[in-house]
């Protein structure tokens, strides 16, 4: 009893109170220099300039509760942040991270929501008993004494020096070192601001492209009837794809397939969905990303050449270019919104069904899309239970004590894709007609694959299993026959090294005979002139890096050297 009032009495006096949100609000700093690569200089300013100016603003008023409550925006970057290296291990909250809270469906997030119970454990402990105290302290109208502010407003001033001669010093010492990027919590509140600017220029999507046209045409026979289906596939990475050496098979039924060419050193430049799928669907790169609000997507290029157009997908709006592009084709689809409640979650199956009677329109040129759920987590929901070849798949939390689990569930959704895309393919050769299909993945994921212990996907710094994606171009026996020029350029350009981002859009016009001042036939994989380009990366600020400028772990180099897509 007497140890409980002596803690209450604590927490009573105001002058505790006081230093301890102080410590609060500068736990994310401290943290942050734990797990982000920076000089020693630059971790003392941007531990030192925040709390200096954090301990100005709480010695404004005589209420601390007050100001720490008016602190509040800080104390939820704070939580985030915390969620984030949780996740990531490293890096601070960036422009894509809020953009996925807008792009990204329910659905998802409360699948990876279980799974980030200990970091909401922390977060609760951290940040709620204090707020609780501080609206106490307001409520209650407790006030610090008169003498202790203006000791406290002394100290802070002097901190404040010591902080921004801190600054001046990493600029001085760390060439490197920018306050937008790597001061907390100044990076996050420019990011916020970016995110609000993007945000504000999709909303608008709509007028700022409405003028565009790809002027596109046709360079096929009329007579001929043709159909290609693009396909993008979700969270799937070469790296575990048997068709590219991984010691499991994974793909008993493509390594059977004739016409089938798989490339092996594809690279994608993001890894979010929200940036990658609108890059495979436009001529938009990493080097002019932000040119995608005057642009239109693929599918207006092929229903200005004549062709049919449909759009299926198996995942939800998410209110950006995946809808606009995808809303461009004659039959749009978003299956997942058939139940408005959330509860539908089809297997990609269901988009079979619906290739399937689109064929059935008979049209002389049709052009489908399909956007797959692929191997999106939860891994174990992606397939049927009768499709689980590698066991246990169950249970699949993301631990790391669950990794041999995970592994297995994440092997068998690559096997179920590989049952989906030589069912298509089968579908498409049934017809006896020029037919293709180009497939690849916005993007890969991280399975606890090495001593880092990362997991899932979208981290401003991508790792090697998240940027190395599997691209595959099937042709059927009519096509290879009308056009084998295409195809013996693909088998020559299979091993070189390529970027699904720039050459996805490119190949699949060049598939299907499309003539548009828009086409680059350098970029595109099927043709004799491809050339291979600098690796790059978009970065969250949309802009292109090179692998080797935007902070890559030599883990992820080795790997890639290893499989033979970079060199140093």
């Amino acid at each position: 009893m007497k140890l409980f009032r002596k803690i209450q009495k604590w927490f009573e006096n105001q002058e505790n109170l006081y230093y301890l949100f102080l410590i609060i609000l500068i736990v994310p700093n401290i943290v942050l220099c734990f797990t982000e690569p920076m000089p020693l200089v630059a971790k003392v300013c941007n531990v030192l300039l925040p709390f200096s100016i954090y301990h100005m603003i709480m010695s404004w008023s005589g209420n601390c509760g007050k100001t720490f409550w008016i602190l509040f925006p800080f104390l939820f970057f704070g939580a985030f942040q915390i969620v984030l290296l949780y996740l990531f291990g490293q890096f601070v909250i960036a422009v894509d991270m809020f953009l996925n809270l807008v792009t990204t469906n329910p659905g998802e997030a409360l699948e990876l929501l279980d799974n980030l119970i200990p970091a909401i454990i922390i977060v609760v402990l951290l940040y709620i008993p204090a707020l609780i105290l501080a609206a106490v302290a307001v409520s209650k109208k407790r006030r610090l004494s008169e003498t202790f502010v203006r000791r406290e407003r002394k100290r802070a001033r002097i901190t404040v020096i010591a902080g921004i001669l801190s600054l001046v010093a990493a600029y001085l010492f760390d060439a490197r070192y920018e306050l937008k990027s790597d001061l907390y919590p100044a990076n996050v509140c420019y990011n916020i601001a970016l995110a609000f600017q993007r945000t504000a220029q999709t909303q608008h999507y709509a007028e700022t492209s409405k003028d565009f046209t790809f002027q596109a045409k046709t360079t096929r026979p009329e007579k001929n009837r043709e159909v290609y289906v693009m396909v993008i596939g979700e969270t799937s990475r070469a790296a575990n794809w048997s068709i590219y050496g991984y010691n499991r098979n994974t793909n008993p039924e493509l390594t059977k397939i004739k016409g089938l060419t798989a490339f092996s050193h594809v690279l994608t430049e993001s890894n979010t969905t929200h940036k990658s799928v609108p890059m495979l669907m436009s001529s938009v790169t990493a080097h002019d990303f932000n040119s995608i609000y005057r642009q239109k997507g693929i599918i207006t290029a092929f229903k200005e050449a004549g062709y049919r157009t449909a759009f299926f997908s198996n995942q939800r709006y998410n209110h950006s270019f995946i809808d606009f592009f995808g809303k461009e084709a004659d039959i749009c689809d978003f299956i997942k919104e058939d139940a408005g409640d959330g509860s539908y979650n089809p297997s990609d199956d269901e988009l079979l069904k619906l290739v399937a009677a689109e064929l059935a329109e008979n049209a002389s040129k049709q052009f489908i899309v399909l956007h797959t759920y692929g191997s999106h987590f939860n891994y174990r929901e992606r397939y049927p239970a009768d499709h689980a070849f590698f066991l246990p798949d169950f249970p699949v939390d993301a631990e790391l004590k669950y990794k041999d689990n995970l592994i297995n569930a994440y092997d068998n959704s690559i096997r179920y894709t590989d049952n989906f895309l030589a069912r298509l393919i089968r579908m498409l050769q049934e017809q006896d007609i020029d037919a293709a299909m180009l497939y690849t993945s916005d993007h890969g994921e991280d399975i606890f694959d090495d001593d880092r212990h990362l997991f899932l996907h979208a981290s401003p710094v991508p790792s090697y299993y998240q940027i190395h994606v599997p691209f595959l171009i099937w042709m059927s026996d009519n096509y290879r026959k009308n056009y084998p020029d295409l195809f013996k350029n693909a088998e020559i350009n299979r091993q070189k090294n390529i970027s699904s981002s720039a050459s996805f859009f490119q190949t699949m016009l060049e598939l299907g005979g499309i003539d548009t001042p828009s086409r680059n036939d350098s970029l595109s994989v099927i043709n004799a002139s491809y050339t291979e380009k600098n690796r790059v990366y978009l970065n969250d600020h949309n802009e292109a890096r090179s692998l080797n400028d935007i902070g890559m772990r030599e883990e992820d180099f080795t790997m890639l050297q290893t499989k033979g897509i970079v060199y140093r």
